[in-house]
């Protein structure tokens, strides 16, 4: 499995209609740590059963990003029964994206 695109065509179907954990990453092409977390983002979506990694460019999807509050990027927004249920800000190692996942899904 890979990270799944989001637009705001899927958006519905992917995130908010999921039965399981959906992790958006937010970000774009530009961002240096975005650039620097998409390979854990990779793996982990290989690694992880039960939680779908997505990621949605905030320079294609601008109004998307406005929706959710998103200032700075990358940042993760892990969603539950299809809403936000936590949010973490800024590049973080493999291990803590994971363990953060962990955490919040219980």
């Amino acid at each position: 499995m890979t990270t799944t695109a989001i637009t705001p065509d899927n958006f519905e179907t992917t995130v908010k209609n999921a039965t399981a954990p959906v992790l958006v990453d937010f970000w774009a092409p530009w961002c240096g740590p975005c650039r620097q977390i998409a390979p854990a983002l990779e793996e982990l979506s290989d690694e992880m059963d039960g939680v779908t990694i997505a990621k949605l460019n905030t320079d294609d999807h601008p109004d998307l990003a406005a929706e959710f509050g998103i200032r700075g990027i990358p940042t993760m927004i892990l969603f539950k029964d299809g809403k936000p249920a936590a949010t973490k800000v800024g590049a973080q190692p493999k291990s803590s994206i994971r363990s953060w996942i962990e955490s919040e899904i219980g």
